[in-house]
């Protein structure tokens, strides 16, 4: 019975996230402008709330409990102090894309890279760069709601059953309604994610005794929990500060949202309310995962990020935490929705449009909904069998692609050239490799680091030897 009750609660919420994609089909001008961008008119609100929403993924709701079940309070000085660099680099980033996109009609990241440009050979490498590294990306959602669904339900429903029931949810409302329904549904999801988090966070404090009392609980299991520990050290701290900075604004996802904002202003003041909320979003999630440690110790590899479900299994009524989970269904659908649209649109606008000779809304609008499918089934099949925990999916591609950043940053504001931006990336991506397999040392700092800065190095002296040579 218990599974029934706690499958018919998400599948509510669910259904009223396809209504929205109902509605979003029936007002839509069934254009790839629309289709894609939402016809570049979302106010400053929705665009805080799509941004948001878009950035709280299933790391946030379980791979940030996951992480503080280890790591304990550090983890939040490496998550919150990062926030603020995000905020600035949004704006940074974004207000360049915003001008271009509105100019130009750009409506993919490659697009904008290819045209500023005018170097194909980079606008296909950056295709492939944020694909490679979305996709992974991409199934941690479904994965999640595979970890959810069987920590609620103590084993009764399967894994991948519950990453199969997210995933055709998702399909059903992006493939109806597009950017616009989207971007509604992230409103809803986004007040979901922080009212069900501080749910949480009290209904578990409460009946293990209080917060007072679940913090010592933790603290006698492992004190380190409340100091810099020696998995938090200062460059570990300062290199997850950067790397959020610099990746955030290349997911594709997010670096779509720049174009779809009414105005400069409107992003000018999302990306001023970005930090404030999500610092105290981000906190509810750390807290749950120390408190798990008291609770529930000893858990190790995967099993940490199911910490949450486990915790609202313990602690909390079988009606709440499905309810609270929802909440969880709502950070993992906002995030892959986002990623499935557009990767949808980059594979419509910058493979399928310059190589197949047609010119036609119609056609890019029918390749754009066969796309959302397809993606969804490869992010499908990453998860049926996941290669690691969520925390090291998600820093590795996160990763790969902070190795955009400098030349993204190089086009915008210096009209970097394509082929020293080619070969800073292409640097990049073979020291990321050799990181992978041992090769080149760290020096202590996350590998983004040192390969963001070589890249960075080989643009500006590409840029300038290529100039020197034209002259």
């Amino acid at each position: 019975m218990r599974p029934i009750i706690i499958l018919g609660i998400i599948t509510a919420y669910l259904s009223l996230t396809l209504l929205l994609g109902i509605y979003g089909y029936k007002i839509s001008k069934k254009n790839i402008q629309d289709y894609f961008l939402a016809s570049r008119k979302i106010g400053p609100i929705v665009l805080f709330f799509t941004l948001a929403a878009t950035n709280f993924s299933a790391f946030t709701f379980l791979g940030f409990a996951g992480e503080a079940y280890t790591s304990g309070y550090a983890f939040y000085g490496v998550m919150g102090f990062g926030t603020s660099f995000t905020a600035v680099s949004f704006y940074i980033i974004g207000r360049k894309v915003w001008v271009l996109g509105k100019e130009k009609g750009y409506i993919t990241p490659p697009e904008l890279i290819g045209g500023e440009t005018d170097n194909h050979p980079l606008r296909m490498l950056y295709v492939a760069v944020m694909v490679v590294f979305t996709l992974p990306y991409l199934a941690v959602q479904p994965m999640s709601a595979g970890y959810v669904l069987s920590a609620l339900t103590g084993g009764a429903v399967p894994y991948f059953f519950g990453a199969v029931f997210l995933t055709i949810f998702i399909i059903a409302y992006v493939f109806l309604g597009g950017m616009r329904t989207i971007a509604w549904t992230d409103v809803l999801q986004g007040m979901m994610m922080i009212f069900l988090l501080l749910t949480a966070v009290v209904v578990i404090a409460y009946n293990i005794g209080g917060l007072e009392a679940a913090h010592d609980q933790a603290r006698s299991v492992d004190p380190g929990l409340f100091i810099r520990s020696g998995t938090i050290t200062v460059r570990t701290w300062l290199s997850f500060s950067i790397l959020w900075s610099l990746c955030n604004p290349m997911f594709p996802q997010l670096f779509q949202r720049f174009f779809v904002a009414d105005s400069e202003k409107s992003l000018q003041r999302a990306s001023m309310i970005f930090p404030v909320v999500t610092g105290l979003l981000f906190l509810l999630p750390i807290m749950i995962g120390v408190m798990g440690r008291g609770a529930i110790p000893d858990l190790s590899g995967q099993e940490v990020d199911s910490i949450l479900p486990m915790m609202l299994e313990k602690y909390a009524p079988m009606w709440l935490s499905a309810l609270i989970m929802s909440g969880g269904f709502a950070a993992f659908m906002s995030t892959a929705d986002s990623q499935l649209l557009t990767m949808s649109s980059m594979f419509t606008r910058d493979i399928f449009h310059p190589y197949i000779p047609y010119d036609s809304d119609k056609v890019d609008y029918s390749i754009g909904h066969i796309m959302v499918i397809v993606l969804a089934l490869i992010g499908l099949a990453i998860a049926y069998n996941p290669p690691a925990t969520i925390f090291v999916i998600v820093t590795w591609a996160f990763t790969g692609l902070a190795i955009l950043y400098p030349s993204t940053l190089g086009i915008l504001y210096w009209k970097a050239k394509g082929t020293a931006c080619f070969m800073s990336i292409s640097v990049g991506l073979i020291m990321l490799v050799f990181y992978h397999y041992g090769i080149l040392p760290d020096f202590g700092f996350l590998p983004a680091i040192p390969i963001v800065l070589v890249s960075g190095i080989v643009l500006f002296v590409g840029h300038h030897l290529l100039s020197m040579i034209e002259e």
